[in-house]
């Protein structure tokens, strides 16, 4: 099925500008994630990673989340562009959601900016802020893109998109 690109209006940026592969680049947008009515991590300081076809994933500075909630798991994953991704279960209160953070603890070169900085899977989490703009999350459970009103698709990470 051939992809349809949504022209970008003012203000909007397409995810089939973005590069491949994946460019980093830092963001001073305030960054919130709230899971069981906690806000566990909050910034100004994040780094984004743009995909073709992704929306952005942004990387948080770990000074700025709240380690307490954050426990490692066993999960491991490869990213042939950033390098092996270690992950976290992030538990407040009496929930709990598993391999919902993952971050890089010795990234590939191009991407040693986000070395120890934590991601999150917006689908897992009660909200995700972007400004004071709720986030979409990316479709399916492999890809943590957030979607927001400057961000126009498709994107990749739903039902027949693998093949893009």
């Amino acid at each position: 099925m051939p992809i349809s690109r949504i022209e970008p209006g003012p203000g909007q940026e397409s995810v089939w500008d973005y590069p491949r592969p994946p460019r980093l680049e830092p963001s001073s947008r305030r960054v919130r994630v709230v899971f069981n009515d906690v806000v566990i991590a909050d910034s100004q300081r994040t780094q984004r990673v743009l995909e073709t076809s992704h929306p952005p994933v942004y990387y948080i500075p770990p000074e700025d989340v709240r380690q307490e909630y954050f426990t490692p798991t066993r999960r491991r994953t490869a990213c042939e562009w950033k390098g092996a991704a270690a992950y976290f279960t992030i538990t407040v209160g009496d929930r709990r959601a598993e391999h919902a953070a993952w971050c890089y603890p010795q990234p590939t070169p191009a991407f040693q900016a986000i070395q120890h900085y934590i991601a999150v899977y917006p689908n897992q989490m009660d909200a995700c802020y972007l400004n004071d703009e709720q986030v979409q999350a990316q479709a399916g459970d492999f890809y943590g893109g957030w979607i927001t009103q400057d961000i126009v698709g498709p994107f990749k990470g739903g039902a027949g998109t693998w093949g893009w």
